[in-house]
């Protein structure tokens, strides 16, 4: 038996090699806009990533916008800063370049150029009213798969993150370009990639809104980021590793878009609003010990998991599960990502502290297989130090 559910996703996906250069030519033939912002960061921008695809962009007609002042876990501001120069501009569609952060920026910025709402009154799941600006999202990370979801996280405050939840954040168009990852350093190549396993495997065993088709995606997802991890860090330019992990993240995103993830990004974003770990790292530090507490229910999916990456294949159900654990465990220590909690500088004090922040993920705790509350939150931490 089946349980009716919905199934969501961007409208349009082009997948190829050096397909970056061709940008403008792709965009021409699918949007009446020509007043292009192009929303990045300034390390890609002196990388020479950005220039040759603003060339092309202007060759095939665009006139363009290049705001780069995207920081890792952006801030309000930064938001209010891109607005701000897409008006100045004149701007008619948003194109994001970049990690998660640069293609959530635009994801919010193409829906407050057309809105009357503030960006205060959209946080929360639906709570967008209306239309936005035409919507491009390129990836140069294989991780957050932030190009075919319809969230955007935003740093609120000193030390705590809010998401807008909503089908208007969906892109139009994705280009998944893995030329553009090559030259990921191998930390930001390990942490981004587990970042997506983490994607698959909170969507595999998603609480409420689990179904066939997330499952489908998950599994796929996993097999092909489970191969390719460690190929991908250790050799860099190894074009079938990076074309695998960015289509990996890409399907892992699919899934936690339609089956969204739980305790582990619950408890890595306090993480990264107290001491700025990375997104993708700070969930690796906490994988672990959640997917050891979750055990208790998450199982007999853990060892469906186990089979994907052919880890264990006798054994009852636990033991698989065991094994499923102790390979992911494996992956991340061959990675060469670190750790512990203390090895990021996480101090013993703080850990309280990023208990009782975690509780305040609600949207992300209710979907977790097992209920978890601040003394389970702090027990965790403690395990991850």
């Amino acid at each position: 038996m089946i349980n009716p559910f919905e199934f969501r996703t961007v409208s349009a996906l082009q997948v190829e090699w050096g397909g970056a250069g061709r940008l403008g030519t792709m965009l021409c033939g699918r949007f009446a806009a020509r007043n292009v912002l192009l929303v990045t960061d300034r390390g890609l921008v002196r990388a020479g990533l950005i220039a040759p695809i603003v060339e092309g962009l202007d060759q095939a007609g665009f006139r363009v916008a290049v705001f780069d002042a995207v920081v890792a876990d952006p801030p309000e501001q930064v938001v209010t800063d891109c607005v701000t120069a897409a008006r100045q501009a004149g701007v008619d569609i948003v194109v994001g370049l970049g990690g998660g952060s640069s293609l959530d920026i635009a994801k919010l910025v193409a829906v407050l150029l057309v809105s009357e709402q503030p960006l205060s009154e959209i946080y929360g799941i639906d709570k967008v009213r209306g239309p936005r600006l035409p919507l491009v999202l390129v990836p140069t990370t294989a991780g957050t798969g932030s190009e075919v979801t319809n969230i955007a996280i935003i740093t609120t405050g000193e030390t705590t993150k809010m998401g807008v939840v909503a089908p208007q954040l969906y892109a139009d168009f994705v280009l998944l370009d893995a030329e553009l990852t090559l030259g990921l350093p191998p930390l930001h190549t390990a942490a981004t990639g587990i970042d997506a396993m983490v994607h698959a495997i909170e969507a595999y065993t998603s609480r409420i809104r689990k179904n066939p088709l997330s499952d489908a995606l998950a599994r796929e997802a996993l097999r092909l980021l489970g191969a390719h991890l460690v190929p991908a860090c250790r050799n860099g330019a190894d074009r079938q590793a990076r074309e695998s992990m960015l289509l990996g993240a890409m399907l892992a995103g699919q899934a936690f878009a339609n089956a969204p993830v739980a305790a582990v990004h619950a408890l890595a974003y306090p993480l990264g609003g107290h001491y700025h770990v990375p997104h993708g790292l700070s969930n690796a530090l906490m994988l672990g010990p959640v997917l050891r507490f979750n055990t208790r229910e998450a199982a007999p999916l853990y060892a469906e998991l186990a089979a994907v990456l052919g880890v264990a294949g006798e054994g009852d159900t636990s033991a698989r599960a065991n094994a499923f654990v102790a390979h992911m465990e494996r992956l991340m220590n061959d990675s060469g990502a670190p750790r512990r909690l203390r090895d990021v500088g996480v101090v013993e004090d703080m850990l309280p502290v990023l208990a009782r922040d975690a509780m305040k993920q609600t949207r992300l705790l209710v979907n977790n297989p097992v209920a978890l509350g601040e003394e389970d939150a702090l027990a965790l931490y403690r395990e991850a130090f």
